[in-house]
């Protein structure tokens, strides 16, 4: 990462790993080169690396609207 690299990192923490796995493999298609996600037992970890603000800010919003939709997708409680 070079000085003028801004970086964002997202934790969700879910239920269990099972979840956590499943939201990743969801969200996989859309990573971009500039995001490493991971899970790291019930957490899935994702660092989005970007030169410019506004760049890692569209990235981050997208990531989390994605997140989001993933989420509810897993959600079982819901009717």
């Amino acid at each position: 990462m070079s000085d003028s690299e801004r970086t964002a990192t997202v934790r969700v923490t879910f239920d269990d790993e099972e979840t956590a796995r499943q939201v990743a493999a969801a969200l996989a298609p859309d990573d971009t080169a500039e995001m490493d996600s991971r899970v790291e037992g019930r957490t899935l970890v994702t660092t989005i690396t970007r030169e410019r603000t506004g760049g890692l800010r569209t990235t981050a919003d997208d990531y989390v609207s994605n997140l989001q939709v993933a989420q509810q997708l897993t959600d079982t409680t819901q009717p």
